[in-house]
């Protein structure tokens, strides 16, 4: 058998999934059925949901279909042509692709649908057949079913607007895997049950660190005293950090007026991603969706002095997004967000000063919380579509010139991407894959030519005069609050180091009579500013045991007779079988450093 590219056997794999449905269900009407990582899905409307055993029937389907090895067909035809042969057909999701094609051209096609049809070529579209299925698609597919291979597998369902509109049908979108060969699929299953165990939202329950409830709203998420311990530590690491780098902590209202974000140029283009106007009665006001605006604002606050700059303002301020409720998802996407924001106001030659203190930062950030698989994504613009930004060619060639030098100097591993920047400026994204493989932009640094222009700002250069030259650095290396909590619980898989676990010690008094020593001990690791609790549970001391693994303290300490007298303590470190006997002191001292450090 022919050793096939994995995306095209993916993407005939969808066929193969379509064809199954449609000997199922004659009836079913078919949406777009692309490749996607590491599988593909397909978007079907069967006029019901699509139950367990309905994918069940159409896994054995899709392999008695394999086992007769049809041939993928191609054919060319004429875009009215193939319109009536999908009117006949009764494939209405087609129909409106074609339609669509053949008035409005390529402004209708998204990246999915474009699997289907060719952008490029609207006078004729291509069809394939496999078997009795016949489907509209550009291809290319393997030559005969077999040719899929055997490392393949339907995962899950889910509820999907007809073109990711909310007033179009709702279609059922079933998943599936496809792997080169049996020993990859079983590594990627494997991969997901670690992520299951790693499931932020379950181990967030599991320790009482947040909750999201119907009653106060989807996306708002309500911190629980364990999750906003570990929540101000994160923050309490920023601030210590950023007050290192000479940056100055401001706090800025939840809302503002819209006159605000005019000027910011949010609006009107932002309007959807932010909350609904209030109407007041001195104007009309919106949620914060953004901290940036503010932050100019209080650069213009006073005129400044060249000697002030780099100017670093920073806030964990939180922002508001209008998102829709479908595309929440626990922690990573919400409505209301708390960003490790801040903004460098600096000259044209402090850029690259700026950018690579920014930078370290970042990386001393992933040191501290073991990230290691992360690597940098410069940004550049594209002068063959200047329409999409800023008109100022010597700005964008000279700043990603000095972002490339940043990334060269400090021997980090980057990638560049032309036409990807933000319309004001390049930016450096920082790409992160996470223990459970799933790829996302951690963080991203972007550079800014328009706010100076927007907002006026200027400051007073050597000379004495007013000069309007403001560069400004967007940055937030800890993303928001909840994503990177997300990102931290799955890392840690909830055993989180000693200095960011809401309980760092347990006591475990043998027996009531040693209670009371427990209780001193707990005040005295109290008093030196540790997060200690008392077990005093009528349970014996090896359930006392089980139940502070289960819930992942660093540190188990077992009192009895002997403890009580003033013999060394017997501690159990999480993770390890063996016990130690420690002198009080000695444990302390050492327990204190590791928290300081930032240890364990």
């Amino acid at each position: 058998m022919t050793q096939q590219p994995v995306e095209m056997r993916r993407h005939s794999a969808a066929h193969l999934l379509a064809a199954a449905v449609h000997q199922l269900f004659p009836e079913a009407k078919f949406g777009v059925g692309p490749v996607v990582e590491n599988g593909f899905y397909y978007d079907i409307d069967i006029g019901r949901s699509v139950l367990p055993e309905d994918v069940e029937a159409i896994t054995k389907t899709m392999r008695s279909i394999q086992g007769q090895n049809p041939a993928f067909v191609r054919q060319e035809l004429p875009i009215d042509e193939a319109i009536s042969l999908f009117v006949d057909l009764g494939q209405t999701y087609k129909v409106e692709l074609l339609n669509d094609l053949k008035t409005k051209g390529t402004t209708k096609v998204n990246m999915e649908e474009a699997q289907e049809i060719d952008p490029q070529n609207v006078g004729t579209v291509s069809i394939y057949r496999t078997g009795a299925f016949v489907d509209l698609c550009r291809g290319p597919h393997v030559a005969e079913a077999k040719e899929i291979g055997n490392a393949w597998k339907l995962t899950k369902v889910a509820g999907a607007y007809w073109r990711g509109k909310e007033t179009n049908p709702q279609m059922q979108r079933i998943y599936g895997i496809c792997f080169v060969n049996k020993e990859e699929l079983e590594a990627y299953e494997h991969m997901l049950e670690e992520a299951e165990k790693r499931d932020h939202r379950k181990i967030g329950a599991a320790q009482d660190l947040f909750f999201i409830d119907e009653t106060v709203g989807k996306g708002l998420v309500m911190w629980l005293p364990n999750g906003t311990i570990m929540r101000n530590a994160v923050e309490a690491l920023a601030v210590e950090m950023e007050e290192k780098q000479g940056y100055q902590r401001v706090s800025t209202p939840h809302i503002a007026k819209q006159e605000l974000y005019l000027t910011s140029g949010h609006l009107p283009y932002y309007k959807d991603s932010m909350y609904p106007p209030m109407e007041m009665d001195d104007g009309v006001y919106y949620m914060k969706a953004m901290n940036c605006p503010h932050h100019h604002m209080i650069f213009k606050y006073g005129l400044r002095s060249y000697k002030e700059l780099p100017l670093r303002l920073a806030e964990y301020g939180v922002c508001y997004r209008n998102e829709l409720s479908g595309a929440l998802a626990g922690l990573l996407r919400v409505r209301a967000l708390a960003m490790n924001d801040a903004h460098i106001y600096c000259r044209k030659d402090q850029i690259k000063d700026e950018f690579k203190r920014v930078l370290s930062l970042v990386i001393e950030y992933f040191r501290i919380f073991g990230l290691k698989d992360y690597w940098f994504r410069l940004s550049k613009w594209s002068p063959d579509h200047v329409e999409k930004y800023i008109n100022q060619p010597e700005n964008w060639e000279y700043s990603q010139n000095v972002l490339r030098d940043v990334l060269v100097e400090m021997q980090v591993p980057f990638r560049e991407a032309d036409d990807e920047a933000a319309f004001y400026g390049p930016k450096v994204d920082v790409q992160f894959k996470s223990v459970i493989g799933r790829e996302e932009t951690m963080s991203t640094v972007q550079l800014d030519f328009v706010a100076r222009e927007r907002f006026a700002l200027q400051y007073v250069d050597e000379t004495g005069q007013k000069n309007g030259e403001v560069f400004v650095i967007h940055r937030a290396p800890l993303s928001t609050h909840e994503r990177f909590m997300a990102f931290l619980i799955e890392h840690y898989a909830g055993s989180f180091p000693t200095w960011l676990s809401p309980v760092q010690v347990t006591i475990l008094p043998v027996a009531d009579r040693h209670n009371a020593f427990a209780q001193a001990l707990s005040a005295e690791l109290k008093e030196a500013g540790v997060r200690v609790t008392v077990d005093e549970t009528p349970e014996s001391v090896g359930k006392k045991i089980r139940n502070a693994e289960v819930k992942r303290i660093p540190y188990a300490l077992v009192v009895g007779d002997k403890e009580a007298a003033g013999e060394a303590l017997t501690v159990r470190r999480r993770g390890e079988k063996e016990q130690q006997s420690m002198e009080k002191s000695a444990f302390i001292k050492a327990l204190l450093e590791e928290i300081k450090e930032r240890r364990g």
